[in-house]
């Protein structure tokens, strides 16, 4: 994966602002096209699972617990001759406190400004209160909108078209896709849908490359996903991880270290768990994946620290690629 600074526009406009001023990145075709799709949906929808499989390899944590993407996720894909910058917005729910506010604005603003919008559905869970506040807010994002059933495994075919029926009456939407982003199944075509919808120009990104986020950052967000794996029922939602260090050594493996932040002392036991044993099984489950996104051998160490209030503090807020919210 090849590290890239991220740009502070919400969809990197940048980027594509820069490949038109450029001669065109190696591999790009004559005929390219490239764009943005934003990947909208109430919490647990299946939003990053979906981006993981279109991709083709982790981009974004997958969790049971809610509310776990917090910033833009972008991950990147090519069909034929298109580019595909994949969003995963944070789940949009109704937002009670500053974190809260911070990642739904971060979700509208990421619709807002893409080439095209995914709604995702859990067709198990249907049209509830949540879903039929995103409808109603969809008449006013001006691009166009696909909407995609997830996990059309788990509930009967019948119930499937009728959810599909009722949601295409509620908003316009060009196309419908029923998929299972967990094993696959109609993936393919979305792929191809989305890659024939992209605007003419140049790739943004190397051919090679499936994510603009730092590498830094990925594995923070991995060492996140451990936590939530681990502690799933125990740890409130409130807790972060940040990347202190990142030091390539020699012979090419690299050093990192992390801090896992919680807002009190308890929580703090919580991770640490008896004799430093939780703590010991988070970080090996994460230095196996971040190795392999960073494709070196990695000694993660982890420190967990208490700070009060941290979801208050704006610098966390620039750390996660969040605006911070005022009042």
């Amino acid at each position: 994966m090849t590290e890239h600074d991220q740009d502070d526009t919400p969809f990197g406009s940048g980027a594509r602002d820069g490949a038109n001023a450029v001669s065109a990145l190696p591999g790009t075709p004559t005929d390219a096209r490239a764009g943005f799709v934003a990947l909208i949906g109430v919490p647990n929808a299946g939003k990053s699972t979906l981006l993981n499989n279109l991709v083709g390899t982790k981009v974004s944590i997958v969790s049971r617990k809610v509310q776990t993407t917090r910033a833009l996720v972008r991950g990147i894909f090519i069909e034929g001759n298109a580019q595909v910058v994949l969003v995963d917005t944070p789940g949009i729910f109704a937002p009670k406190r500053r974190l809260d506010r911070a990642m739904v604005h971060s979700a509208w603003s990421g619709a807002a400004d893409a080439d095209a919008v995914c709604l995702l559905v859990d067709a198990r869970k249907g049209v509830d209160e949540e879903v039929e506040a995103v409808l109603g807010r969809l008449d006013a994002v001006k691009r166009d909108k696909l909407l995609i059933l997830n996990k059309i495994d788990l509930i009967a075919r019948e119930r499937l078209l009728d959810l599909a029926a009722k949601l295409n009456a509620a908003a316009p939407f060009a196309e419908t896709f029923m998929i299972s982003a967990l094993n696959g199944s109609g993936v393919q075509d979305l792929r191809r849908a989305l890659a024939a919808r992209m605007p003419a120009g140049p790739w943004l990104y190397p051919e090679d490359q499936v994510s603009d986020a730092p590498l830094r950052m990925l594995a923070a967000e991995i060492t996140r996903e451990k936590i939530y794996d681990r502690l799933h029922e125990e740890l409130p939602y409130r807790s972060t991880v940040e990347t202190d260090q990142w030091q390539v050594r020699a012979d090419g493996s690299v050093r990192i270290e992390q801090t896992i932040f919680v807002e009190r002392e308890s929580q703090r036991s919580i991770v640490l768990g008896k004799g430093g044993q939780t703590i010991r099984s988070i970080g090996q489950a994460a230095r196996i994946e971040i190795a392999e996104a960073a494709d070196a051998k990695v000694h993660l160490f982890l420190h967990v620290k208490v700070r009060e209030n941290w979801a208050d503090d704006p610098a966390r807020y620039r750390e996660m690629g969040l605006e911070f919210p005022r009042g």
